[in-house]
């Protein structure tokens, strides 16, 4: 049902195979509203801007249509031939309450059943984001005991049935959710519970807690939905940590309120001179003109608008899986709004988890850029420091002799720079493999690379800044200082040879005795200092 093209960090491009055909994911459902859809954006023009793949209101069709919707089925009432994913009434339930919202959870799912939906939720209780403790439990468990409930009827079903996880904000609850919602095995799909509210308020740290929280213990070959995500400033967040597919009725929401999406963020129309976009609406209009429209016209064109950014979004994201620039991509968005800074700090705390997903090999590598702290943070850098910065003093301890190199990024690879064949010829006396075999580089970002390694991917094939931040050379003379106490406390015989040039403002000679030589005095006989040109 789920195959899986291409990976970076958690997330993934996919196929997902259902009964009217098959969609590539990451991929967005825009919700679609069955009785006044035709009047704000017709389903027609959602399928021509590039959406194969809609989202609509079970509840809603059954309450007006009942069995006559029935007859027809979902497709042809929608008049949209493509996949359809037909939700239960829990944003009905979220938005009005229990007491106002009455759904039956087995009469939901047979409804659903005899509609024709390609993909269906059963009636979940959503968790809102501002529930106590004791409500979300409820949330949960009530949520467990629906889908055990339905779960023998779904069993032989050729539509993808749907569990939302529940737990809101309370990630103890989300994981509870999660280990028992992954024992209901004929639930081809899972879901990211209630946070629309959330997101609504840019509370994205809190989203990239549940969605981690959940993904760490939902089986990794299950396709997974996040509700209500259809801002693309959040989008490629999600992705990185898993999220499959995603709907909104974002993009008419915003449009009846005058908000015009954009990657960076969202502006209301009368707010702009300029429309900092290409789409079919931006090319043919100004803003004068869409403000002298009707509002009905406005908002028309607007949600049509929003649609081409959110399918935009989309499609950076899938080019960036390719490339393996997934976490790049994350680290430019985290540049236009604070609140998306705080959902990359969130998603480093969850590095490590990311890490083991992250592919090692790509069959489509691309060079890496290396911007500022938060690439510090990449999986591939995580995994050098793991496996092969780890690694170093072991396999240099019974030297008696270790030489240590400033690796300049605008001379790659490091054996080729100025400065390794003037240690070539002045310490190794020519002699390059007796050279490669005893020398460290250390340059920001990677802190220590045995030069053996430095023609392997990535070591040649980046970019970084000739000026990193202070962090980032505390971080590389940590571990320099490090190597150098394991490799000569471990041999009394072994002496150290530390090149320096200050054409690298992080390799000057004070940089090297504020760092170094104050935290190596013991070995500060068997250490020499060596000034060379970079």
């Amino acid at each position: 049902m789920f195959e899986i093209k291409d990976k970076d960090l958690a997330g993934r491009i996919g196929r997902l195979r259902t009964k009217s055909g098959v969609i590539e994911t990451p991929a967005f459902f825009p919700v679609v509203n069955p009785f006044k859809q035709e009047r704000d954006v017709p389903v027609s023009k959602i399928r021509e801007v590039g959406f194969r793949q809609i989202i609509t209101n079970a509840f809603i069709i059954k309450q007006k249509l009942g069995k006559e919707a029935v007859k027809v089925g979902v497709h042809k009432l929608l008049n949209f031939d493509g996949i359809v994913m037909t939700d239960s009434g829990a944003y009905q339930l979220l938005m009005y309450g229990g007491e106002r919202i009455r759904i039956d959870p087995v009469d939901i799912v047979t409804y659903q059943e005899s509609l024709g939906s390609d993909i269906a939720v059963i009636a979940d209780i959503p968790t809102r984001d501002d529930a106590t403790y004791e409500e979300a439990l409820h949330s949960v468990e009530e949520t467990l005991r629906r889908a055990k409930l339905v779960h023998e009827l779904i069993a032989d079903s050729d539509t993808i049935w749907v569990l939302p996880i529940q737990g809101g904000v309370y990630t103890d609850l989300v994981r509870k959710s999660a280990v028992y919602g992954s024992k209901l095995t004929n639930y081809r799909m899972y879901a990211i519970g209630s946070p629309v509210t959330v997101l609504e308020k840019y509370e994205f740290w809190k989203v990239v807690d549940m969605v981690a929280t959940a993904k760490m213990i939902l089986p990794p070959d299950r396709p997974v939905h996040l509700f209500g995500g259809g801002h693309p400033l959040i989008i490629p967040f999600m992705v990185a940590l898993g999220i499959d597919t995603f709907d909104s009725a974002s993009y008419i929401l915003y449009a009846r309120e005058g908000r015009y999406m954009t990657e960076y963020g969202t502006y209301r129309i009368e707010d702009l001179d300029y429309l900092p976009c290409e789409c079919e609406v931006c090319s043919k209009y100004d803003v004068s003109e869409l403000m002298e429209m009707s509002r009905e016209e406005r908002t028309r064109l607007l949600a049509i608008h929003n649609l081409h950014v959110i399918n935009k979004e989309i499609k950076k994201v899938k080019v960036a899986i390719r490339e393996g620039r997934l976490w790049e991509l994350l680290e430019c968005r985290a540049r236009t709004h604070p609140s998306l800074r705080e959902a990359l700090n969130k998603v480093i705390t969850y590095v490590d988890w990311i890490e083991k997903l992250d592919p090692r090999l790509r069959g489509d590598a691309h060079g890496i850029f290396l911007y500022d702290v938060t690439s510090y943070y990449r999986p591939e850098l995580v995994r050098h420091r793991r496996d092969v910065v780890k690694g170093l003093s072991d396999r240099l301890r019974h030297g008696n002799e270790l030489i240590l190199i400033p690796g300049n990024p605008l001379q790659k690879p490091f054996r080729e720079s100025k400065v390794f064949k003037e240690v070539v010829r002045k310490l190794c006396k020519g002699n390059l493999v007796e050279c490669i075999d005893k020398s460290v580089i250390y340059t920001p970002f990677f802190n220590l690379l045995p030069t053996v390694l430095d023609q392997a991917y990535p070591y040649s094939q980046f970019e970084a800044p000739l000026n990193p931040s202070k962090e980032l050379i505390e971080y590389m003379y940590n571990s320099l200082v490090e190597l150098i106490n394991e490799v000569l406390s471990n041999n009394p015989l072994a002496e150290a040879h530390l090149v320096y040039c200050s054409e690298l403002s992080w390799s000057s000679e004070e940089n090297i005795k504020e760092y170094v030589l104050s935290r190596v005095r013991r070995y500060s006989e068997r250490i020499k200092l060596i000034r060379m040109n970079c």
